[in-house]
């Protein structure tokens, strides 16, 4: 087993992809990242992908973080024909399939960025979990072009737990 986790240590660290698990093997964080904001936008989102491997259904209550005055979970709905964000109380982390946060979907809403968001840089931000509990992640601050097709697609077999 010590083989394995070295394996996949090294690849992870090779490949430059990020993972973070809350238990080995029941819940992922893989790829947080955030668009880059122009020097006058005052909002921004975080997005991600959520796999749980466990046998219970867990949720995202909430992110936290030094980078934004308000942090909410967001989704985007269709009113009227009109595409709008709103505010979600949690988001549903189910077995089995992953929950994918994404523009156009659900996010995590930075609102009243202290600074604007710029394009290689990194931020530290916490997730809480409802049976997870905190999760502290590292999101990665991309160019203006990206979309959720960067986001590398996961198999759910690649695992990195920390000890």
């Amino acid at each position: 087993m010590k083989i394995i986790t070295r394996f996949l240590m090294s690849f992870f660290l090779i490949t430059g992809m990020s993972v973070y698990a809350a238990e080995p093997g029941t819940l992922q964080i893989t790829e947080p990242w955030a668009r880059e904001s122009p020097p006058t936008m005052t909002n921004g989102a975080v997005y991600m992908t959520l796999t749980n491997t466990g046998s219970e259904t867990d949720r995202l209550l909430e992110g936290s973080g030094e980078v934004a005055e308000t942090i909410e979970l967001h989704t985007h709905i269709m009113e009227n024909h009109v595409a709008k964000m709103r505010k979600v109380e949690s988001i549903e982390v189910a077995t089995g399939q992953p929950t994918v946060l994404q523009p156009g979907g659900l996010h995590i809403m930075l609102i009243g960025l202290k600074q604007p968001l710029t394009a290689g840089q990194t931020f530290p931000l916490t997730l809480r979990f409802e049976k997870a509990g905190e999760i502290p992640v590292e999101v990665t601050v991309r160019g203006k072009d990206a979309d959720a097709a960067e986001m590398p697609q996961s198999d759910g077999h690649a695992h990195h737990h920390h000890n």
